[in-house]
């Protein structure tokens, strides 16, 4: 197809105010049915794609995440007469969270660095000590590498509510906008992140169960609905860990015959860049194990099929 006038490839990953105007009026005019006229529906998962992983001065940045984007940008226009619906998580945080340098200080009161593994050993060893919640982050630690099989990772401030880093993409926004109107259905947001006493990488659910949280339980709904499409792209930041930890989330709640539904475009994600622990080769360990249990996967150069 040929790329909206409004469309600058060079711009994936800049700052500045979405054409949302143009957007919608190149959309309502591209002459595509209504979403809810399709008798092949398809859903496409779009995970956190925000400035602060995109922008290569993110706080976050994942390298290749601007390929990444601009690869999914145009095929999301490319195939925007087929895709019945999309959804957008958005990996919403606030400063004081368990993965915060924050949270934790060594015995000399110094925080711990971004990147900075912490062991149920260390913990209980006193070696990092908890400056909230001391109980529960003792019980946190030990759950999560009973449970998730991962020790805790201090991150960067990242994606912090209503900080510039918290916003989608300005480009990626545009063909969102452009697809709703075309599609006339307006985009599913999927707020995820806030809870202060977990990580929460999955769309569908944190790492710890949390269940006084209104967002601390596995999102049934989101899971049903998801369920319900012919087909389901995923696509997004990083690969790594949140697009990886919700491909899990539906390897391991789906029977096979919807993950057989599911298509993940591995040309539109990328892993984070840790100075010691090669998250890219776990990640597509992963993968491949579950491409053996049905997981399909593809590129945005393969269409649709």
């Amino acid at each position: 197809m040929t790329l909206p006038e409004y469309y600058k490839p060079e711009r994936i990953g800049q700052v500045y105010l979405p054409a949302v105007s143009e957007a919608t009026q190149a959309g309502k005019a591209a002459g595509l049915r209504a979403a809810d006229s399709d008798r092949e529906r398809i859903y496409l998962l779009l995970v956190d794609e925000q400035l602060d992983f995109v922008h290569p001065d993110g706080a976050l940045a994942v390298p290749g995440a601007v390929d990444d984007t601009r690869r999914v940008v145009e095929w999301l226009y490319a195939h925007a007469g087929a895709i019945t619906r999309i959804g957008v998580t958005l990996d919403s945080h606030i400063p004081v969270q368990i993965f915060s340098p924050s949270w934790w200080a060594d015995a000399d009161g110094q925080h711990p660095e971004p990147f900075t593994p912490i062991s149920a050993d260390d913990v209980h060893a006193g070696r990092w000590q908890p400056l909230y919640e001391a109980d529960w982050s003792r019980e946190y630690v030990d759950r999560l590498e009973a449970d998730a099989k991962k020790q805790l990772m201090i991150w960067p401030y990242h994606t912090l509510i209503g900080t510039p880093g918290h916003t989608l993409v300005p480009a990626l926004y545009e063909a969102v906008a452009y697809h709703s109107n075309a599609r006339q259905t307006n985009p599913q947001t999927i707020i995820k992140g806030m809870i202060p006493r977990s990580e929460h990488y999955s769309a569908l659910e944190p790492e710890v169960k949390v269940p006084e949280h209104p967002n601390g339980e596995l999102n049934t709904d989101l899971l049903d609905e998801i369920a319900t499409y012919d087909r389901v792209y995923i696509a997004g930041q990083a690969k790594s860990h949140c697009v990886l930890e919700s491909v899990t989330s539906m390897m391991h709640y789906y029977p096979p015959e919807v993950i057989g539904k599911l298509h993940l475009l591995t040309d539109a994600m990328s892993s984070v860049a840790h100075p010691e622990i090669d998250f890219d080769a776990l990640a597509d360990e992963t993968f491949a194990r579950y491409r053996e249990g049905g997981l399909k996967l593809v590129t945005t150069a393969d269409g649709l099929g």
